[in-house]
């Protein structure tokens, strides 16, 4: 599943894209994705202009000139793809190749120039209409403050952290909670401040709650700069493969040695609630 910095990207490709486009039509033909798509999709957004694009978390938001809002949930396989008059194919998500699949186009979004096409194998993805700026606002109180935010500070930490006796790695990646984190990044914040995923979150000091604070915004930060993680062929607009993998300190490294200097560890993989989770056996005890 894409995490917040390949979001965001497909935000930014999108935007150059579609911004202060017309949509000529649409084309369903599944509705049945992880919420119903609804029977008047297609008219509800025939002829609208997409303003702009935002992104919220995991979630990208298409803002109408109609005062509409659609938000796009990706889920596990969902991609965009852009279709051009010469059948170019662009991929704009995190899974996939450059080439369009022959099944599972669900959505057919018509350009004058060109097609936007979602595809989703797995169907866990979804499109959302909402009607007005109070449904929004609604819509996204269920999820806490982004990871990348003023709002997700030390005194919010301290907050959230204090008598809860889940391990910290699961707090990280509780959405209602801190918004945005997905397994790999949530690996690499806990391995960067040196805190053990299997620490009690109550337990967490103060010194490790900065810490925490501190590389959840400089790891995602340089996660977009580095245009996201390719771990399968993720690609935006303008082709680039993202390559923050190769920024990985812990993820994915079993059994090699720790990449900290005068650190004599050896990366372990280990199962928290079914997500892999590598730790250095010195660094983070």
């Amino acid at each position: 599943m894409p995490e917040l910095p390949e979001v965001e990207i497909v935000r930014q490709s999108l935007n150059r894209q579609v911004k202060n486009r017309k949509i000529i039509k649409i084309q369903v033909n599944n509705r049945n994705l992880r919420l119903k798509v609804p029977k008047d999709f297609e008219q509800i957004f025939k002829n609208a202009v997409i303003e702009k694009i935002q992104r919220k978390s995991k979630y990208l938001i298409l803002v109408f000139n109609n005062h509409l809002y659609c938000v796009i949930h990706l889920g596990m396989s969902g991609t965009l793809h852009f279709m051009g008059l010469k059948k170019k194919i662009t991929n704009l998500s995190f899974y996939g190749s450059q080439s369009l699949p022959k099944k599972h186009n669900h959505i057919i979004f018509r350009f004058k120039n060109f097609k936007l096409i979602y595809n989703d194998p797995r169907r866990f993805g979804f499109f959302k209409i909402l009607n007005n700026k109070s449904d929004y606002l609604r819509f996204f109180t269920r999820i806490g403050p982004e990871a990348i935010s003023k709002d997700f500070n030390k005194k919010y930490l301290r907050k959230i952290l204090k008598n809860r006796t889940k391990n910290i790695k699961n707090l990280l990646l509780d959405q209602k909670l801190v918004s945005g984190l997905g397994n790999i990044y949530v690996n690499e914040i806990l391995f960067q401040a040196k805190i053990n995923p299997f620490k009690k979150s109550y337990l967490i000091n103060l010194d490790e709650n900065k810490k925490i604070v501190k590389y959840s915004k400089i790891i995602l930060n340089k996660a977009i700069r580095f245009g996201g993680s390719s771990i399968r062929d993720f690609k935006g607009i303008t082709g680039k493969s993202g390559n923050f993998q190769s920024e990985f300190k812990v993820y994915d490294r079993a059994k090699k040695k720790c990449s900290r200097n005068k650190c004599s560890g050896q990366i372990r993989r280990k199962i928290i609630s079914n997500r892999s989770t590598f730790i250095c056996s010195v660094c983070q005890k």
